[in-house]
């Protein structure tokens, strides 16, 4: 490593990201994996947005959240992917200052928008649940769109201050990132200053937005399960259920490794690196990776049109 890593310095021009400190041994068997679920993230993915697009039947506000949900989980995993894998295979560390910021940013503002978009998907189950026959006037495109907005506009806007506070800090220890990626905390360990308002910022935001979509989601399925419960026979309880069984299943991949994460990086001082960088890399693929997965075999529209267009 060049002195120019070490010594000091006040605004580096770059950082270098180390991978996964402590599994080089592994480094092969890793990449093979990682690789292996982006590709078939990006395949699956895009197969939901291309039936989407395809089929008219499906131009409806349960799949237009679903289409959204893939394209975060699209730009969420090439956020982080590609360059992990550069890492891996071609030694590739070193990142500009100016692009670290800018990974930093896509990869929170759009792990915030996951966030919302399986909220409005949460809240599309509880109008067809619980107000079948308002379902068509509650939810049109207008209204779908201004809810997409809404997301778009509250993470992008609540994540402009991380690169924000992160380029203010004075980094004159060492520009190693002992990471895969730009995350916000493991860059702003790197400086030599409090940096404790950036920390309560992120815990701030971790619970104001993503507790509070939990909170929502928690309220919506209350909702939802108490209609559930006044239905008549045990089959309608079933099959009403059912129809919320893949969004339940896309939420728990999502929210139980940030929250873990979060915690861990700012509060778990004895937890080993490699172990939290492993599921801070399950929380950036296995998202994108479940949830094609999920809503293709658990809906019935997408799975048929899969099955017509491959036979």
């Amino acid at each position: 490593m060049s002195d120019s890593n070490t010594t000091n310095f006040t605004n580096p021009s770059t950082f270098i990201l180390l991978g996964i400190p402590g599994l080089e041994a592994a480094n092969i068997w890793i990449s093979i994996l990682f690789c292996t679920m982006y590709a078939i993230a990006v395949l699956g993915n895009f197969t939901i947005l291309f039936i989407v697009k395809r089929e008219p039947s499906l131009h409806g506000p349960m799949f237009y959240f679903l289409s959204m949900l893939a394209i975060t989980d699209l730009v969420m995993s090439t956020s982080t992917l590609p360059k992990m894998l550069s890492i891996f295979w071609f030694n590739s560390r070193e990142i500009s200052f100016s692009a670290c910021l800018t990974q930093m940013y896509f990869v929170l503002s759009f792990s915030g928008m996951e966030s919302g978009i399986l909220v409005a998907m949460a809240f599309d189950r509880y109008v067809a649940i619980c107000h079948p026959l308002r379902y068509s006037t509650t939810l049109t495109n207008s209204v779908v769109a201004k809810i997409g907005l809404a997301v778009v506009l509250r993470s992008g806007i609540l994540t402009l201050p991380y690169p924000f506070l992160v380029r203010q800090w004075p980094y004159c220890r060492t520009n190693i990132i002992p990471h895969f990626y730009c995350g916000h905390m493991a860059v702003v360990k790197l400086a030599c200053a409090d940096i404790h308002i950036s920390s309560y910022y992120g815990l701030f935001d971790l619970f104001s937005l993503t507790g509070m979509d939990v909170f929502f989601i928690a309220v919506s399925y209350t909702q939802i399960l108490r209609a559930i419960f006044r239905l008549p026979t045990k089959d309608a309880r079933l099959k009403t259920f059912g129809t919320c069984i893949s969004h339940l299943c896309a939420i728990s991949p999502l929210y139980v490794p940030r929250f873990f994460c979060s915690l861990i990086q700012r509060f778990g001082h004895n937890v080993p690196l490699h172990f939290l960088l492993l599921i801070n890399s399950l929380y950036h693929l296995v998202p994108p990776v479940l949830h094609p997965i999920i809503y293709g075999v658990r809906t019935k529209q997408i799975s048929g049109r899969l099955l017509q267009l491959l036979t």
